[in-house]
């Protein structure tokens, strides 16, 4: 059993709306669905009636509800009374893709102290999923989200509860080993070839941009020969020779320019470009956090 689905459940008797329930705590409604599905599984109960409009509670779920809540109340609780009393004042923690700790967090962050003073930060575990990530800043796990984003890729965030600054932009380009036949892309396509294509899966941030990317453009088959949802993983299978690989560019150019990598297509089409966000809980009183947040803001219009 999890919390989230215990809090998934409160907001679903609250609002008697799966819609409204799934946009409040910022995740689809088909996965909030299946969370509250999940929960029913484990208690071996149905919770919500899904035959009316709007929903309705179950004689068990409203025996049930005043258990949820103190058990959240309750979590809640005891983990700020664990807590150390001068943790959370003068560091900030940070939810990340993984790629971006690696290729634009380190160099902007130190920008950003140049402006607003000395830092002291953390980043929490990148939880693989796009959804899971987003909780951490929803559920005030962290104080920032750092993110790409896409309009192919749906972030369920309230812009009013959650405002976002574009930091910069990236582009995701297919790249593997050099050959002196050409790009690898390019041939297998013209050849009708199975593309060795090395993939993040289906949940992941890009995964989700290349399928929609895959879904618009010429049909071409690909043969999955690893999956990965982290781009340096992934680019470690491409420097080994297995295939090709969408990478952001800062990751690559300069394997690009030294001529370990080279870009597996001509055609730009292949190509997808992405914002860098960072967003933030409006709803968050920390001095320091509002102190870095003024400061991103002026170095946007610097």
């Amino acid at each position: 059993m999890e919390l989230k689905w215990l809090e998934d459940f409160v907001a679903l008797a609250s609002s008697l709306s799966f819609s409204r329930a799934a946009q409040e705590r910022s995740i689809t409604q088909s996965a909030f669905s299946r969370r509250i599905k999940q929960l029913e599984n484990w208690l071996g109960v149905i919770l919500v009636n899904r035959a009316t409009f709007p929903a309705e509670l179950t004689k068990e779920g409203k025996a049930f509800l005043p258990s949820a809540q103190e058990s959240i109340r309750n979590f809640y609780s005891t983990r700020d009374s664990l807590r150390p009393k001068s943790a959370n004042t003068d560091t900030v923690t940070f939810a990340a893709l993984q790629t971006l700790t690696v290729t634009f967090f380190p160099e902007w962050l130190k920008n950003l102290e140049r402006t607003v003073g000395a830092i002291s930060s953390k980043v929490a575990a990148d939880r693989g999923g796009i959804e899971d990530n987003v909780a951490m800043l929803v559920d005030g796990e962290v104080d920032f989200f750092l993110s790409y984003a896409h309009h192919h890729v749906p972030f369920w965030l309230d812009g009013t509860r959650f405002p976002y600054l574009v930091l910069g932009r990236e582009t995701l380009l297919p790249v593997s080993c050099p050959e002196p036949e050409g790009p690898l892309l390019d041939r297998c396509i013209a050849v009708g070839k199975d593309v060795p294509y090395l993939s993040y899966g289906d949940f992941s941030f890009f995964g989700v941009a290349l399928g929609k990317l895959f879904a618009a453009e010429q049909a071409f088959t690909r043969r999955v020969v690893h999956e990965n949802t982290i781009s340096v993983g992934l680019k470690a299978m491409t420097l080994a020779g297995w295939g090709v690989a969408w990478l952001p560019e800062k990751l690559v150019e300069q394997d690009i320019r030294e001529g370990r990598l080279a870009p597996a297509s001509h055609d730009a089409k292949w190509n997808i470009d992405v914002e860098i966000r960072i967003y933030r809980h409006a709803a968050s009183s920390r001095p320091i956090v509002e102190r870095l947040w003024r400061g991103m803001e002026k170095g946007l219009t610097a």
